[in-house]
């Protein structure tokens, strides 16, 4: 039996907070120093492959795209403002990033 997509919408979400539980004491435990260090050395660096992030500008919201792997990355909200995008806008997104 196939689970709905409501199903695996809340299993999704489940997963991610108990991942983001797991997380924040580790993240609370790094002083502020050690914060901005981490985030000088991983700024605009591509989470997946490491390589350096191209930043593009499309109708106001900032899309990351990587020069090594060509992953495309969001920044928090962006994820958001994309899928608000009527089909013709968001067309016109990916054919931007298309080789």
């Amino acid at each position: 039996m196939k689970p709905s997509e409501r199903e695996e919408e809340y299993m999704a979400r489940m997963e991610f907070e108990r991942k983001k539980r797991l997380a924040a004491p580790k993240s609370r435990q790094i002083d502020e120093t050690e914060k901005g260090r981490l985030r000088e050395l991983h700024y605009l660096k591509c989470p997946k492959c490491g390589m350096d992030l191209i930043q593009i500008d499309y109708k106001g919201i900032e899309v990351d795209k990587c020069g090594g792997c060509d992953g495309i990355w969001l920044d928090a909200g962006e994820l958001d403002r994309v899928a608000d995008m009527e089909k013709g806008g968001l067309d016109k997104l990916f054919s931007v990033f298309r080789r």
